[in-house]
C-alpha cells in the first residue's frame, strides 16, 4: 500500500519545507539508496568528459539554464 502526503500530513507545507524534507528522506537511505543506470549515451557522455575535463562548466551557468526551464 502506498502512503499519501496528505495520508502523513506532510501535504501543507511549503516548497521548501518539502524539499528540505524530500532531502532528508534520501539521505536516511543511506547505502541502500537506488542506484540509477546509465544508457549508453549517457556513458558516452562521461567518457567524454573524462577525457576532456577543460570542457566542464561552471555553477553559475547550470544554474542560470535549470533556472529558465518551465
Amino acid at each position: 500500500m502506498t502512503v499519501t502526503m496528505k495520508e502523513l500530513g506532510i501535504d501543507r507545507p511549503s516548497a521548501e519545507q518539502k524539499v528540505a524534507l524530500a532531502l532528508e528522506i534520501w539521505e536516511s537511505l543511506g547505502e541502500v539508496r537506488p542506484r540509477g543506470q546509465l544508457t549508453a549515451e549517457q556513458r558516452a557522455e562521461l567518457a567524454t568528459r573524462d577525457a576532456d575535463p577543460g570542457i566542464a562548466m561552471t555553477w553559475q551557468p547550470i544554474r542560470a539554464s535549470a533556472e529558465k526551464k518551465p
